[in-house]
């Protein structure tokens, strides 16, 4: 069976903790993929948020998540605090990949719990179509 391959850039601009919520816990007594993908999500707007963004207004323009992809590589469970490191890479006209590296630290080691990336795609709200990347944000995000 063929397995995702996320390929992660060299380097990550932003980091963020994000504490694992008693409400990420799945009935197997750890993090769920669905609540995986929601502290990426956090990671998401906090990047964004770093920058000067939201996901409704990135220099005058709207983003909208295309895909995502997740490996999952260890557990993480209530009480850990992951840290996620948030990059962003593979810039088109349209759009780019954010990639994102989650590790929490077990016993002065570092572990990765996962690695993943969503690509985002910018986009007009008003006019309702995909819209280019705005020349400042393709600079300022790989910043």
């Amino acid at each position: 069976m063929a397995r995702i391959k996320v390929l992660l850039p060299e380097h990550f601009t932003f980091s963020t903790p994000i504490p694992v919520r008693i409400t990420d816990i799945n009935y197997g007594g750890h993090v769920g993929n669905d609540a995986l993908l929601s502290i990426i999500h956090e990671a998401r707007l906090q990047f964004l948020s770093h920058h000067g963004y939201s996901e409704m207004n990135m220099e005058g323009t709207g983003l909208i998540m295309a895909d995502a992809a997740i490996e999952f590589k260890a557990e993480a469970f209530y009480g850990d605090t992951l840290t996620v490191s948030v990059g962003a890479n593979d810039f088109t006209r349209i759009g780019f990949d954010l990639c994102y590296k989650l590790e929490k630290s077990i016993a002065d080691k570092t572990v990765t719990v996962a690695i993943a990336k969503t690509g985002m795609v910018c986009y007009n709200y008003d006019q309702k179509k995909v819209a280019a990347v705005p020349a400042n944000a393709l600079t300022r995000l790989q910043q």
